[in-house]
């Protein structure tokens, strides 16, 4: 008998009628059979067992088995077991092939509920499949519609990656409220969906996002491998640790007053205003414990960025901050390699993708500025009028994706918004002069970005933006507004060289109401340094594009990620083995 897969081990050795087990010694396998009874066979490298070394180990002729139980690693091939059993007396053989194909890892990815940590972690999932790993993600039945289209397919391509979900109540969303700070969206009430799914299923590990905190104790009281997404880079950590560490802000005069952050590989300067709350304000320190135990008890971290981009702050985090037991498998967002996926990645686009196409392609190339402030981030009606002032005024192509706006009660209508944030005509001469295109709601940013025509990017400095505009080979223009943005603000601009800073100098929550911070002018002079003809632009351009070969280099087959993806496959491997 042939078993292809994994076998009732306990229940066939414990039988009568089995005699001898043939193993790979295994502890368990080991311990399962007993000490100190058994024949070697040479094994000294993998299948390099002769047939008649198996005969001349097989038990004294005198005790007769019935059944001959075989366990083979991974690495024999049939055609040598076959040759082996043609010597075995013909009693009932029992052969198990413990083999990763048949038995791959099985990882479950428990992202949180909203995009921009949903987006890369469902990325993060897909890309374990693509290197064989059985890939699960939980969610809800509502958020499972962003992105089911493209598991399907990915399905349909042959991938091994699955979706199911746990039940929230409807009334659960995404907050506009800072979740740096605080994070208000508790979704604790998946405790006990939680915990039933991985009695059922007992994956080899499970890759939950950092806002899950409250997962841990589930996942741990389990006994099985948790590895956090925490969805920043490296520089911003090693910042934002050794801000709190050494506590620098604390010995300027002023909030506007520069300091410099002790023990990093650069000379970086921030300003008390630049921080997150939860960095300068100790009261606001038990947030960061709340998610920074959890994981130092984990098995390790998968992050999403690439060792080319940061490699003195990969270093200084495996190193200086002890996180050794860290994978990096980005830039993420490069595993969606068709357009359907580029185009429906996050949500639905509010636009045809034919129409913005076809803007870009009547443009030349690196001659378009791409503007988006990400997903959450709602700016003042005057701050958008600052920026539409500013675009005009540079005289530049632009997409302009226009999200969430803020809106105080004064200027709502019966029948929505009033929009009271571009200029008088200022759409009409976009489009008749042909130099803007502008995008209420989702656009596909990957989509955007890569086209040959993009040549800037103002952003917000998220990280998942901040990669993916490095992934093309676009520099930036920066404006930061929350969360780690500043740092991220810091590394393209300090140390990557790859933008412009716009002149954002306040940190403020989302649930702050938000004011006009960055002038017209300011607006207009990083978009012509960014844009421009001159060396400046050119040399930015030249990092930029470098530095995207690079992040595709990285994901490559022998690329820092790819081998990192594989690096983490192997340790749940030999985890699952023992």
């Amino acid at each position: 008998m042939i078993i292809h897969g994994w076998a009732l081990q306990l229940l066939i050795l414990e039988d009568e009628s089995v005699g001898g087990l043939i193993s790979h010694f295994g502890w368990n396998s080991t311990s399962e059979d007993v000490l100190n009874i058994g024949i070697s066979v040479g094994n000294e490298a993998r299948v390099k067992v002769r047939r008649d070394e198996v005969v001349k180990a097989e038990l004294p002729k005198a005790l007769h088995y019935d059944i001959r139980f075989f366990i083979f690693d991974s690495t024999v091939r049939l055609k040598a077991v076959s040759n082996v059993l043609d010597d075995v007396p013909p009693q009932l053989i029992l052969l198990v092939f413990m083999d990763s194909k048949s038995s791959p890892v099985e990882m479950f990815f428990f992202p949180y509920v909203g995009g921009g940590h949903q987006i890369p972690m469902v990325d993060i999932a897909r890309i374990f499949a693509a290197h064989g790993a059985k890939s699960t993600i939980i969610t809800s039945p509502k958020h499972a519609l962003s992105f089911q289209k493209s598991i399907n397919r990915n399905q349909q391509s042959g991938l091994p990656i699955t979706i199911k979900t746990l039940h929230l109540p409807d009334d659960i969303e995404i907050p506009d409220t800072d979740m740096s700070a605080t994070p208000r969206t508790d979704t604790s009430m998946l405790q006990k969906p939680l915990k039933s799914l991985l009695l059922d299923s007992r994956p080899d590990c499970i890759v939950h996002d950092m806002f899950h905190h409250w997962s841990a104790d589930v996942i741990n009281s389990m006994n099985i491998p948790r590895i956090v997404f925490n969805g920043n880079c490296c520089f911003s950590r090693c910042v934002l640790e050794n801000v709190r560490k050494y506590k620098p802000h604390e010995k300027v005069s002023s909030d506007y007053e520069p300091f410099v952050v002790p023990g990093l590989p650069d000379k970086i300067e921030l300003t008390s205003s630049q921080l997150p709350v939860g960095a300068r304000q100790q009261e606001a320190g038990s947030v960061h414990k709340m998610f920074a135990k959890p994981e130092e008890k984990s098995f390790g971290i998968v992050v999403n960025s690439f060792y080319d981009l940061e490699p003195a702050y990969v270093e200084y985090f495996k190193q200086d901050l002890g996180n050794d037991k860290a994978w990096f498998v980005g830039p993420v967002s490069l595993c969606n390699r068709n357009i359907e996926d580029k185009a429906e990645r996050g949500q639905k686009t509010s636009i045809d993708e034919g129409k913005i196409l076809s803007f870009l392609d009547s443009k030349e190339t690196n001659s378009v500025l791409y503007i988006s402030f990400g997903s959450l981030a709602r700016l003042a009606p005057e701050q958008l009028l600052e920026i539409a002032y500013g675009l005009e005024a540079s005289n530049h192509s632009f997409i302009w994706v226009v999200g969430k706006i803020f809106q105080s009660p004064g200027t709502r209508k019966e029948n929505g918004i009033e929009e009271n944030w571009l200029p008088s005509g200022f759409e009409e001469r976009m489009r008749e002069s042909k130099r803007g295109l502008i995008i209420r709601g989702w656009a596909p940013q990957l989509l955007i970005l890569e086209h040959a025509a993009v040549g800037g990017f103002m952003t917000h400095c998220g990280w998942n933006s901040t990669l993916e505009s490095v992934s093309a080979g676009v520099p930036m223009v920066t404006w930061p507004i929350t969360a780690e943005q500043f740092s991220n603000e810091k590394l393209i601009s300090d140390v990557l060289k790859i933008g412009v800073k716009v002149g954002s100098v306040n940190w403020v929550s989302w649930s702050t109401e938000p004011s006009a911070a960055v002038g017209r002018d300011k607006v207009e002079v990083a978009v012509k340094r960014l844009m421009g003809a001159g060396e400046e632009a050119a040399e930015m351009r030249r990092r930029a594009g470098e530095l995207g070969e690079k992040a595709k280099n990285a994901v490559e087959e022998g690329g820092s990620s790819f081998i990192d993806a594989e690096a983490l496959l192997q340790e749940l491997k030999s985890l699952s083995r023992i």
